[in-house]
């Protein structure tokens, strides 16, 4: 499959690139026909720095955030995000305030929920969730439906693809959409049309990554 890859990169800062993969694969809930490799925007410290710079921009002027809530191993990409809301400057709205950067657990059942001791960092604060992909829109909906339980205020989404329209409300900005990948498609399982034509599974995708099958 990593013969077949290609880069993405971003208009704005060429030095963000995100590398795909075409193929058949599968999560836990649909199938798509690419794997979006987003590690190194997540785990390369210098790479993660311009990332959390991009995806900060939307709110330096204009919103107030005090949590950045982080799904999908979006912890480095958070702290840095914090860092550029809080520089110094009349413009920059949060600047001289505290940004927590917290992240969601599952319980037994598979549901998200924050420990005591950072409930009250969600409760009436302003929440920016920072998600990794958008594909199905599952991940959004558990993380939205987990921050209304805890009584968090949605200042924002920000993610580093998202190929889903947005549904609550408030605007996902994000560095790369669907857009910027030839035929990116996405199927319920029943509905899969590399499946109709007997194409094999290529791998099984998970937020840490992809096992080939």
């Amino acid at each position: 499959m990593e013969n077949k890859a290609f880069t993405v990169s971003l208009t704005k800062n060429p030095l963000i690139t995100m590398k795909v993969i075409p193929g058949h694969f599968t999560t836990s809930h649909f199938h798509i026909s690419h794997y979006l490799d987003v590690s190194d925007l997540k785990t390369n410290a210098l790479i993660a720095k311009d990332v959390a710079r991009e995806l900060a921009m939307p709110y330096l002027a204009s919103i107030l955030v005090d949590t950045i809530v982080c799904m999908e191993g979006m912890e480095v990409i958070g702290a840095y995000m914090a860092e550029e809301l809080l520089q110094e400057g009349i413009s920059v709205i949060n600047s001289g305030s505290e940004i927590h950067v917290v992240t969601p657990m599952s319980n037994v059942n598979g549901n998200l929920i924050f420990q005591s001791n950072i409930q009250e960092l969600i409760l009436n604060r302003n929440i920016i969730l920072l998600v990794a992909s958008i594909s199905s829109g599952r991940t959004i909906s558990s993380a939205l439906e987990c921050l209304s339980y805890y009584g968090g205020e949605l200042a924002g989404i920000s993610a580093l693809f998202n190929a889903y329209p947005d549904k609550s409300g408030k605007e996902i900005y994000s560095m790369f959409t669907n857009e910027d990948i030839p035929g990116y498609q996405i199927f319920s399982p029943g509905e899969c049309s590399m499946c109709k034509e007997g194409r094999k599974l290529d791998a099984i995708i998970t937020s840490e990554g992809y096992t080939e099958i």
